[in-house]
């Protein structure tokens, strides 16, 4: 990761407010679908199952080697995946290492069900879809390695950085 990342009191906040809505199924269309990233960031790979939200697309970030979740057209399809048996210490960790830029929110899914997930609410929006492939090669390993290098602190409570 290219750029250095620190969270506030005041995003803190936001990120605890994030969960006071009690999600339950997570939809996961970026580097969360990736077992390294999980595994750094919980020690474990959560139940997962694939699924794709209807109208959004995973647009590439300007900067950013990860994506954001954007409304788009109704021909846009987001595939990803669903985590379905996070703890609400997990849900604590994750929320903690999303952006505070990210909302949380629940979307409806191809399948007729409904997951929550970290939408992004606009800037830096790229044109170009973000492409899973291309971060797998590049960026993977070295991501992979800074969540577990994270996830100690994430999980103590403390805000992320570096």
């Amino acid at each position: 990761m290219t750029q250095a990342i620190t969270t506030s009191a005041a995003e803190a906040t936001q990120h605890r407010n994030r969960l006071s809505q009690s999600p339950d199924v997570l939809f996961c269309y970026g580097t969360l679908q990736f077992d390294a990233v999980l595994r750094g960031l919980l020690g474990r790979v959560p139940q997962k199952s694939s699924a794709s939200a209807p109208g959004y697309r995973a647009a590439a970030l300007e900067g950013r080697v990860y994506p954001g979740l954007v409304a788009g057209t109704s021909a846009d399809l987001a595939s990803g995946l669903v985590l379905t048996d996070l703890s609400s210490e997990e849900w604590r960790i994750l929320d903690a290492f999303e952006d505070a830029r990210y909302e949380l929110r629940q979307l409806p899914l191809a399948n007729g069900g409904r997951g929550w997930a970290y939408v992004w609410p606009g800037g830096d929006v790229r044109v170009d879809d973000w492409d899973a492939a291309e971060f797998e090669a590049q960026h993977l390993a070295a991501y992979a390695a800074r969540c577990a290098r994270l996830a100690p602190g994430l999980a103590a409570g403390r805000p992320k950085g570096e």
